[in-house]
């Protein structure tokens, strides 16, 4: 199938044979924004945060667009940078969390260096977004999980940042 981009500041028209512009609706859009309680993480095992929403597909043919922000922040005391990961988990009808989807190969954010060991902090503004289908009208809860690259020398730890900064969720079920 051929693609064919339009230019509309061209003033464009006609039809285009062959082309497929079926494609979905938006049928909810649910949002969650928070403040307050943060989540401090110190291992490089993915750990579940405060930063979560669900909501209840309404046909199993749908799709799921999830974004999640946060300004996530590190602190070293003495290694050779600051190094996070970060991943959307997903749980149906209470069944428990699984990752469906972990930003650049796990590692989402942070720095490193070999100038010496000092003491560090950063926040870096991390965005995911994913487009699920999880096949169900039950439901589903999507939540931030987070952890540092590695066990040691790149952060002491990684949060979803200072209680006053925003973290949100914003979930849009597609239909098909």
């Amino acid at each position: 199938m051929a693609q064919t981009f339009l230019n509309l500041a061209q003033g464009v028209t006609g039809t285009l044979p062959n082309a497929n512009f079926s494609g979905g609706k938006v049928l909810q859009v649910q949002k969650f924004t928070t403040t307050g309680s943060n989540t401090s993480v110190t291992t490089d095992s993915f750990t579940g945060t405060e930063v979560t929403y669900s909501l209840q597909p309404s046909a199993t043919s749908s799709k799921i667009f999830v974004i999640i922000n946060a300004s996530l922040s590190q602190y070293e005391n003495s290694g050779s940078g600051l190094k996070y990961k970060s991943a959307i988990y997903r749980q149906i009808n209470g069944g428990g969390y699984s990752r469906v989807y972990a930003g650049q190969g796990n590692s989402y954010g942070g720095y490193g260096e070999s100038s010496g060991n000092t003491e560090r902090s950063s926040s870096f503004p991390t965005t995911l977004t994913f487009v699920d289908a999880p096949n169900t009208t039950s439901n589903t809860d999507y939540k931030l999980y987070i952890a540092l690259l590695t066990a040691s020398g790149q952060g002491n730890n990684v949060t979803t940042g200072a209680s006053d900064m925003e973290r949100s969720v914003t979930l849009m079920e597609i239909g098909a």
